[in-house]
């Protein structure tokens, strides 16, 4: 079965070809930096590879360019669009509705549209993903993928606000949590890589950034919650603030609600501690001394290690942390920074073994450290692979 992945971000899509249930993958790529003028494109197979630096202004652009790309007569890997039986779309939000891989109707899309307003930054472009993926692949099972469907282990204890009852009973808000099919994937790994059920800690870092605690392969707690703008600062969002300040900016500064969510959303994170979006960005500069970019990778790295300590506590213990995604797996320096001073919990970084890169799960830790770090790829178009394949064969 030909399953075409589509993952949509925030500011990228990652997609992916494979053949299931042989795993063989036919093409890969992305196109991150979306909404820029130098937004990159990569398209790879077993003998060619695309390379461009193009202005890719929506999602919806982006998706015409991949499948311009899969059925383009000289490197494309496909002749017809009849050839791919089902595309699996990541979706980050699924609320109380959805909480498995679900077959996408008209109501399911309905239901993803309605969940907008809670993943305002995702859930529009995993619908125009689907959208476009309809037309172009008219003849293919379209396949959901929810993020939301991981935590959905996490104790009441944990998944509950502080706040009337009602609200959770009648409303469903409560804390969902996010990145679910990477935080899943990479747990998986690290268990394999460790040989035994352990505690974990999985740092996604990327545009978005999140934590999940995870004990015996389950997920007991997660920094995003309700939607995926709370917790670790990220690339435009604000992550963590006390909500009075919301009321604030409302009743004393003149803004709109819908401002204030714009700006918490959009203009927020590092975008608004430095001007600068993307992580490799920020780091170049903060090289060459800008001290806006110095300020906020240190506070995006206190932030880390600060949740490492509440996760420790909540897991009662800690065999490793694990870094993925963009961020997590590219970037040494933002490692380095995070794992510093945290001997108190037997955290240790070796600088060398920080430097290597690799395809592979990798410890990075000295002999001393008594917790390991890991580095580990997530493949989250091969984990939604496998559940579309999953899914069709029942």
């Amino acid at each position: 079965m030909k399953i075409l992945i589509i993952n949509s971000g925030s500011s990228s899509i990652k997609y992916q070809l494979m053949v299931m249930p042989t795993n063989e993958v036919i093409c890969t790529g992305m196109i991150d930096r979306i909404g820029l003028e130098t937004s990159n494109v990569t398209f790879k197979t077993a003998v060619d590879t695309i390379d461009e630096i193009i202005p890719i202004d929506s999602h919806k652009t982006g998706l015409q360019k991949v499948a311009e790309m899969l059925l383009d007569p000289e490197k494309g890997v496909i002749k017809s669009t009849s050839e791919i039986q089902a595309v699996g779309h990541r979706v980050v939000h699924g609320g109380s509705y959805f909480s498995d891989t679900t077959i996408i109707t008209e109501e399911v899309k309905d239901k993803i549209k309605e969940l907008s307003e809670l993943a305002p930054l995702h859930n529009p472009a995993h619908l125009v993903g689907i959208n476009v993926a309809e037309e172009i692949f008219s003849g293919a099972k379209q396949v959901a993928v929810f993020d939301t469907a991981f935590h959905q282990t996490i104790p009441v204890e944990a998944h509950k606000y502080a706040i009337p009852n009602f609200l959770l009973t009648e409303h469903k808000v409560r804390v969902y949590g996010f990145h679910g099919t990477s935080h899943k994937y990479v747990s998986e790994k690290a268990i394999n890589f460790l040989e035994k059920h352990s505690k974990i800690i999985t740092i996604h870092l990327g545009n978005g950034c999140s934590m999940t605690a995870v004990k015996d392969g389950k997920s007991i707690d997660t920094t995003m919650g309700f939607s995926p703008a709370n917790g670790l600062i990220m690339g435009t969002r604000a992550g963590d603030i006390d909500q009075s300040v919301i009321f604030y900016m409302v009743k004393n500064l003149g803004y709109t609600a819908e401002e204030v969510n714009s700006i918490l959303l959009k203009q927020s994170g590092m975008l608004g501690l430095t001007g600068y979006s993307d992580l490799r960005d920020i780091e170049s500069k903060a090289q060459e001394g800008n001290k806006d970019c110095e300020l906020a990778l240190l506070m995006n790295a206190y932030r880390i290690r600060k949740t490492i300590g509440a996760y420790a506590a909540a897991l009662n213990g800690l065999d490793a942390i694990v870094f993925t995604a963009g961020i997590g797996e590219n970037s040494s320096f933002m490692r380095n920074l995070i794992c510093t001073d945290m001997d108190f919990f037997g955290i240790e970084i070796d600088k060398e073994k920080n430097q290597i890169r690799s395809k592979e799960i990798r410890e990075i830790n000295t002999a001393n450290s008594t917790v390991k770090v890991l580095v580990a790829p997530t493949d989250e178009e091969y984990e939604i692979a496998n559940q579309v394949y999953l899914l069709l064969q029942n």
